[in-house]
């Protein structure tokens, strides 16, 4: 793959969907594993309030926070690690690994930006791989606006509502997908069937470690790290 082509349409849409990109039998491997955990442990992490105002019903997991180290393989590929320093700059920094599972019939993610835009120069990246198909059927497709890295924050207004020029992908087995921590991106609801994809973060080398701690919503800024809500939004 050209690698300076691909950083460019990275930098021009704001993602980078690269299908089939990853073994099938390492990712099969791998959906048994996730699947295994989540039968052990169901239950959502995060506080009413969250789940209510920011309409998102996804459950994470951080395997490397337990010593897991089955999935380490997917960063430690050479494509990804490639595009990762080209992104981010000589001395990018892993942030951590970051599973996340959809109930049958959960709502998914609002629209949301994984870190606030108010300096366009600093910014997370998520490599987010499929280890299952994503089928339409089921929901829980990937929603994101191209471009809208460079438009700032995300407007104020319904957390799930269809955006103009919002572009909808069902990733498959195998598939990888970068996403800029501005680029406006949600899940799509889930109709029947769970969800899973592995998120692995990444900042440039000087962000401060809280960058994704900040999540902006289009009806609040929230931090995770003390369950609240910074600021209250609503469409002017």
């Amino acid at each position: 793959m050209n690698i300076n082509a691909l950083l460019a349409r990275f930098q021009r849409d704001g993602y980078l969907h690269l299908p089939g990109h990853f073994d099938p039998d390492l990712m099969i491997r791998c959906n048994a594993r996730i699947a295994a955990h989540f039968i052990e442990r169901p239950d959502y992490v995060h506080t009413t309030e969250f789940l209510t105002k920011a309409s998102t019903e996804v459950i994470p997991w951080f395997p490397q926070r337990e010593g897991e180290g089955m999935f380490d393989a997917m960063e430690q590929d050479e494509l990804v690690k490639e595009l990762s320093l080209r992104i981010l700059g000589n001395g990018w920094q892993s942030q951590y690994c970051m599973i996340m599972y959809s109930h049958p019939e959960s709502a998914g993610q609002a629209w949301h930006q994984d870190c606030p835009p108010d300096d366009a120069n600093v910014y997370n990246l998520n490599r987010l791989i499929y280890t299952q198909d994503i089928e339409p059927a089921v929901g829980g497709e990937v929603a994101l606006v191209p471009e809208s890295h460079h438009w700032g924050e995300l407007p104020a207004g319904d957390p799930n509502e269809d955006l103009p020029d919002q572009l909808v992908l069902a990733p498959k087995l195998g598939d990888c997908l970068f996403i800029h921590g501005h680029t406006w991106h949600r899940v799509l609801p889930l109709k029947q069937g769970h969800r899973f994809s592995v998120n692995f973060r990444a900042a440039p080398r000087l962000a401060d470690e809280g960058l994704t701690d900040v999540c902006v919503y289009r009806n609040m800024r929230y931090r995770f790290s003390t369950a609240e809500v910074l600021e209250q939004r609503t469409r002017g």
